[in-house]
């Protein structure tokens, strides 16, 4: 029978976290290209699925699948600013001795899995702008297809007003979500 634990990061918790983050950040900056931070990001994920770790820590990994298939996208083509926004939040996963180093049998992922849910969380607009662009694509090609067409004619064409919405509604959400909560500075 599953068994549902919830518990509630403390702001103090989070600075915390947000100091260990920064350590890292400000320790990789300059060391590590945008190619090395995904290569980081998928390694996490590769070790964790060899380790045989629990599903409540490979259930949240599994969601930074999601951020590394965004960067890579090409149709997709995620801004400048968006990119480093997603970088600079994943730069985390290159620090091997971070807040639990990953070597510890059974823990050692369990703080990459919380970031991993602060970072989703962060990047929630971002995420869900994708899977809305995903999920678009996918129905477009089905549907012509299905008319008998190729959906690679003029594929861009009708991928492009789509990406723009979504781009335009994802950084204006972003601008009027921060200037009236606030947020959590993991990404900065």
């Amino acid at each position: 029978m599953p068994l549902n634990i919830t518990f509630t990061l403390s702001d103090s918790d989070l600075q915390h976290f947000q100091q260990v983050i920064d350590r890292a950040k400000s320790a990789m900056n300059d060391n590590h290209s945008n190619e090395e931070i995904e290569k980081a990001a998928r390694q996490l994920i590769a070790d964790a699925k060899a380790d045989g770790l629990p599903d409540f820590i490979t259930d949240r990994l599994a969601k930074l699948q999601v951020v590394i298939d965004m960067l890579g996208d090409e149709e997709w083509k995620l801004g400048e600013a968006e990119r480093e926004r997603v970088l600079s939040a994943m730069m985390y996963f290159c620090d091997p001795d971070d807040l639990i180093p990953d070597d510890i049998p059974g823990l050692g992922f369990l703080d990459d899995a919380i970031y991993v849910e602060l970072m989703v969380q962060e990047l929630k607009l971002e995420i869900g702008s994708y899977e809305e662009f995903c999920q678009f694509r996918d129905e477009e090609e089905k549907r012509r297809r299905k008319n008998g067409l190729d959906p690679h004619v003029q594929r861009e064409d009708w991928l492009a007003d789509k990406r723009a919405s979504l781009h335009a509604s994802m950084k204006s959400r972003r601008n009027r979500s921060m200037t009236e909560t606030g947020s959590w500075r993991l990404l900065w």
